[in-house]
């Protein structure tokens, strides 16, 4: 009975890192996989390097997508795409 007491510290320890670390970002994992693959044409986005554009043509094989900036189009992996920025981007205005 002793040593399942001793190893209890290092079971609740691995509970808390489990639950406020590794399970919100398995979470956000799936959000932005999900987001990725929710990208259409026409969506006004930001990349994580902060480009700002407007996605012109999304291509399924290489998992890529062209963005039209104001210096031109460029090809993009749809994981460098922002989702909280692009997400605000697309947002509605909301008056008072």
């Amino acid at each position: 009975m002793g040593s399942i007491v001793d190893y209890l510290p290092f079971i609740l320890m691995f509970a808390v890192v489990y639950f406020f670390m590794i399970a919100p970002q398995m979470k956000r994992a799936k959000q932005e996989k999900a987001f990725a693959a929710a990208l259409k044409r026409g969506d006004k986005v930001v990349t994580k390097s902060g480009m700002h554009g407007k996605v012109v043509d999304i291509n399924d094989k290489d998992n890529s997508c062209v963005i039209e900036t104001l210096a031109g189009k460029i090809k993009f992996e749809r994981s460098a795409i922002s989702m909280e920025i692009s997400r605000k981007l697309n947002a509605p205005a909301t008056t008072k």
